[in-house]
């Protein structure tokens, strides 16, 4: 049994669903402190946040990571406990597998064999976990970002753990994300009967034309490195639930996955001119979960693409799909972000896995990437 293997077990044993790290980040500190990292606490509300680093010279890389996990779901649905690591057909099955408790033992046992060979490495290594990634992401990372900022601190190469692989390790990395942002859209009608429409106002019906242009509307046409922005609706709610009354209001819910091309404030000032084109008596909440980011150049690209050659034969494709990750928060203060990590297709589903193969092959090419860049 392989020592990255062996601390995976440990985390996917330590039921840490957001926010609670259940003891995950005290594990690593076990791990490395005896190999001269400090750590160092930064606790905000309820979430559990860890800087670990070595060194004080730049330059620094930063492995960013999350040691919370969605929740499990049915438990019965999972061929195996869902805490409780087992492996079968060659893949380890357990929450958090591959998102992400599965790319940090990978870098943690990476890290002690780089460190074993070059005890003395050019620049400062850091890890900085969180247990809030997979909530609300606002007593995580980007506090520690603000902490790190206001005392001078400066990160020059940010590493992500997410599961970013689609097939095959390393097949794909991710250098930018788009930006996300998402809205609580409330339209104000006359409740009333349905039989006597004439003495209500329905808002639903108020909505319809607009929510179909909402919907067809070209935001823009994406660039080189990122597509369309794309408006999708989640959720509409009347409220009154009975067959036979005109809703006084009615609520949406929807999420605009935005390119490098739009800003939020654009996209909010296109889509108040809209409504307020239809004449709606409307309130709308926004909540920005982060702007595009992107890294299109320099030594922390190049020096994955190198160490996946080495390990797998091959270059990765440099992408900027998938959802949000908490490289969006590093990413403003200049350092370089990408996005390594183990295959996603299982992530956030029941029986989630990590091909015991993908471990160590993810291990090694984090070894590679640490001797490019700090020796």
């Amino acid at each position: 049994m392989t020592e990255t293997l062996t601390l995976l077990q440990q985390l996917i044993r330590k039921p840490s669903i957001t926010p609670d790290d259940a003891g995950c980040q005290d594990l690593l500190a076990h791990r490395l402190v005896p190999l001269g990292f400090s750590d160092e606490r930064m606790n905000f509300a309820d979430t559990q946040n860890q800087w670990l680093r070595r060194g004080q010279n730049g330059p620094l890389l930063v492995f960013l990571g999350h040691t919370d996990v969605v929740p499990p779901g049915p438990a019965e649905r999972w061929q195996s406990p869902p805490f409780e690591p087992v492996i079968r057909d060659g893949k380890l099955y357990g929450r958090g597998a591959a998102d992400m408790k599965g790319g940090i033992a990978a870098f943690v046992t990476a890290l002690e064999r780089f460190l074993a060979k070059h005890p003395d490495q050019h620049g400062s290594i850091a890890i900085m976990m969180t247990s809030d990634e997979e909530g609300p992401s606002t007593h995580g990372t980007v506090k520690v970002v603000e902490v790190l900022q206001a005392r001078g601190e400066t990160i020059d190469w940010c590493l992500v753990g997410e599961p970013s692989s689609n097939q095959t390790i390393g097949d794909v990395i991710r250098v930018g994300r788009r930006g996300s942002l998402c809205a609580k859209l409330t339209v104000y009608g006359i409740q009333g009967h349905v039989a006597y429409p004439e003495l209500a106002d329905n808002p639903i019906h108020a909505l319809a034309p607009a929510l179909a242009e909402l919907t067809q509307e070209v935001w823009d046409h994406g660039n080189a490195f990122f597509p369309p922005t794309r408006l999708q609706v989640s959720n509409i709610d009347a409220g009154n639930g009975a067959e036979n009354i005109i809703p006084g209001q009615v609520e949406l819910l929807f999420n605009l996955r935005f390119s490098s091309e739009l800003d939020a404030a654009t996209i909010k000032s296109r889509i108040h001119a809209l409504l307020d084109r239809h004449g709606l008596n409307y309130d709308i909440i926004w909540r920005l979960s982060g702007d595009p980011f992107l890294t299109t150049h320099g030594e922390l690209i190049a020096a994955t693409h190198q160490a996946i050659e080495a390990v797998c034969g091959y270059r990765p494709q440099n992408d900027t799909g998938g959802g949000t990750s908490d490289g969006r928060f590093v990413a403003p203060t200049g350092a370089q972000v990408v996005e390594l990590g183990p295959v996603n297709a299982s992530i956030h589903k029941i029986d989630e896995h990590i091909g015991l193969d993908e471990l160590e092959t993810l291990s090694d090419i984090y070894y590679h990437l640490l001797e490019n860049l700090l020796t």
